[in-house]
């Protein structure tokens, strides 16, 4: 087991650091490069744990991993026989975990190298922000084992690329290359090959530096609002917005936009 800078223990399969000058952006790598990156038990309730709690000041998670994959997906050599009732309890345990994740207290930015085949691709979508290298591909082998996705791919990956497209992948066993994952909106930054975790890192600069109540806003507010009949949505939205302008991070921001101390919206 290896631990945080907070002490926090971690499986052997996850590795922690923190970058940025205050430490606010954390690094969770995954770390079983023997297998791809596959997806344990161990791994999966490591980062349930991680990201239900996360180490004190980090404000941003980027998820990475070791080796020249992102993740093969569930490991195989731990599918145990289980009945109905377990394997209900198994899949449900990934649902926990990927929810820390996607409606946890900090974004989530993965970078996507290699396999991004099934539960990864399962994991990555669970995220906020996804940067992939051109050596990413995925796929949801599930059709041609037997077996049907069980870490919330059925849910998370139709809202990216469209159920019709997971049907493609789950009954053909089709690969989808990096280039096509960014056209279909898996990805929503394509970087250059090595660069994916400089990319990520400055995203998560540029998120840490947001006001916490913004960010909280974005992963807790706006799937809710997506989700909602509109006219919940504009309540919730209207609510949302007052909080957020009501701080005094945000009247502190808007003073120094307004007597010209903060940069304008310039074209890329």
């Amino acid at each position: 087991m290896t631990t945080t800078d907070t002490g926090r223990v971690l499986p052997p399969s996850l590795q922690f650091e923190r970058h940025g000058t205050d430490g606010a952006i954390g690094v969770l790598r995954l770390s079983r490069t023997a297998k791809r990156n596959a997806l344990n038990d161990a791994t999966v309730l490591g980062l349930e744990a991680f990201f239900s709690t996360p180490p004190a000041g980090v404000r941003v998670v980027v998820l990475d991993a070791e080796g020249e994959h992102f993740s093969a997906g569930l490991d195989l050599s731990e599918l145990a026989e289980r009945d109905v009732l377990e394997g209900v309890q198994h899949s449900m345990m990934w649902h926990r975990a990927f929810a820390r994740i996607e409606s946890g207290l900090v974004p989530g930015i993965c970078v996507l190298k290699g396999a991004v085949v099934g539960g990864g691709l399962e994991l990555a979508s669970a995220t906020h922000i996804r940067v992939a290298e051109p050596s990413a591909f995925y796929a949801l082998p599930e059709g041609q084992r037997g077996l049907f996705v069980g870490g919330g791919g059925s849910v998370r990956v139709p809202r990216l690329i469209g159920a019709h497209r997971m049907a493609d992948l789950m009954l053909t066993g089709r690969v989808l290359s990096a280039q096509e994952g960014q056209d279909l909106g898996i990805s929503q930054y394509l970087a250059a090959a090595g660069e994916g975790l400089r990319t990520a890192l400055e995203l998560a600069a540029k998120i840490a530096a947001n006001s916490p109540v913004t960010n909280f806003a974005v992963l807790q507010a706006l799937p809710r609002i997506a989700q909602a009949n509109p006219a919940e949505g504009f309540l919730l939205e209207a609510l949302m917005a007052a909080v957020a302008g009501g701080s005094a991070e945000a009247k502190a921001r808007m003073r120094a936009f307004l007597e010209g101390r903060a940069a304008k919206v310039q074209r890329s």
